[in-house]
């Protein structure tokens, strides 16, 4: 897959395109996560579509296998992690297009200042998903798995999977240097 190819996806498919082409891409390896990451969500028309963004979602942390920052915000002073364990996920998926307005995304990136927290919550594990075994984020407090695959050597293409969610929500992940 090329640049351009993810330059698509950032553009907006299917759901099913998109699970498509996340089935032809390679698995990642546990340690090709760690660092930094800048996340863009591929719209495919779930709840969830540009509201990360909204709230001013930067991307994810990998320290190490135990030590994973699922949601980095960029605010003011700087790039900071939140606690998941904090996000009404029942409300997000009911109300999503609602809260990305912009004065309401206003009052939920204040909201997610106040969930900072500099404490992992989240672990890597490989799991087998889609019939792959990849690397995926699993968060401490929610029912939710990040599943990974490999666009190029510099961007992945995630999937999230959170119980009782009928349609995955996918991104991508920039890697950072």
């Amino acid at each position: 897959m090329t640049e351009t190819d993810a330059a698509a996806l950032g553009r907006g498919t299917t759901t099913a395109d998109a699970l498509r082409v996340y089935d032809d891409l390679p698995a990642v390896a546990l340690d090709e996560l760690l660092g930094s990451w800048r996340g863009s969500g591929v719209p495919t028309g779930h709840p969830m579509d540009g509201l990360l963004e909204a709230y001013g979602w930067h991307g994810k942390r990998f320290e190490g296998a135990e030590d994973g920052h699922p949601l980095v915000f960029r605010g003011p002073r700087g790039l900071f992690s939140a606690n998941p364990a904090l996000v009404p996920m029942g409300l997000v998926l009911r109300l999503g297009p609602r809260l990305r307005p912009a004065p309401v995304a206003a009052v939920g990136r204040r909201a997610v200042a106040l969930a900072r927290t500099r404490a992992p919550h989240s672990r890597l594990r490989a799991v087998e998903h889609r019939g792959v075994v990849t690397a995926t984020m699993v968060y401490d407090d929610l029912p939710i798995a990040d599943h990974f695959r490999r666009l190029d050597e510099a961007t992945l293409l995630g999937v999230m999977d959170l119980r009782g969610m009928t349609q995955p929500f996918v991104f991508l992940l920039h890697r950072e240097t």
